[in-house]
């Protein structure tokens, strides 16, 4: 009987190559024990193997659960038909890791049986983990510190985000809309920041033209901009008209 459909698998159809598995490892192996699926020992050591047919929250918290008698727990599963370089794939055995528990996949095609241990359970390593994102959280802190309001709604999916790299954007624009066409290192003086010319130059939205060498201004797209946006590009140009001052003596 061909298993190659998960959904036509069972948990029992999962106990046998895992039962051979540890067996082949010197285990004793043992199936429905006080409520756990697989038991396997050896001397001191206990293993237990929950069983299910797919991963789910209930698989995890019965697995955490049985970390209160071993710290030796593994989820066993079919394997998956995504991926295992898939995004969804990576962030599983994150999660499984950062349980602290171990993951079994069992392949079952034909006469053919296969278990794969994904996960070992371990220690996990905050601190070490922590290290290995600074780079994100440095990330997450510029974005912050680069935002000028908050005009995203948490738990927002499928609509515009505005970034700090959009507000930025919003604020040239403002810049060339109230000044007219300026050059990147005027735009700066202004408080566009260091992104100022790569903003221009990739013109990601469209709103920028080149009028002449080194000097921008706004597209047709651009100057259709602000009526959209509202307290934010109010909130720029307050800050434009702070800078004024010092760009008129310069002139």
């Amino acid at each position: 009987m061909s298993k190659n459909d998960t959904t036509k698998i069972l948990e029992t159809d999962l106990f046998n190559p895992i039962h051979n598995y540890f067996k082949k490892l010197g285990y004793e192996v043992h199936g429905e024990v006080k409520n756990c699926d697989i038991t396997a020992t050896k001397g001191d050591e206990l293993i237990i193997i929950e069983l299910k047919r797919n991963l789910s929250i209930e698989l995890l918290i019965q697995a955490a659960k049985r970390q209160r008698v071993t710290d030796y727990v593994y989820v066993a599963i079919p394997k998956p038909r995504h991926s295992i370089v898939s995004r969804k794939w990576k962030d599983i055995c994150f999660l499984v890791r950062r349980l602290e528990l171990g993951l079994i996949t069992v392949t079952l095609k034909d006469d053919f049986e296969s278990v794969e241990v994904i996960v070992n359970p371990c220690p996990f390593d905050r601190t070490k983990s922590n290290l290995r994102n600074k780079n994100r959280q440095k990330s997450i802190a510029r974005e912050i510190d680069g935002r000028h309001g908050n005009f995203n709604l948490g738990g927002s999916t499928r609509i515009k985000i505005m970034t700090a790299y959009k507000e930025n954007t919003i604020h040239i624009a403002c810049c060339l809309k109230n000044l007219g066409p300026l050059s990147p290192s005027k735009l700066r003086e202004l408080g566009t920041g260091n992104k100022t010319l790569s903003i221009l130059s990739k013109n990601f939205y469209g709103w920028f033209a080149k009028e002449s060498k080194g000097i921008y201004g706004l597209s047709e797209k651009g100057n259709k901009i602000f009526d959209e946006y509202v307290d934010l590009i109010a909130y720029y140009e307050k800050v434009i008209s702070a800078h004024k001052p010092s760009l008129d003596q310069q002139k």
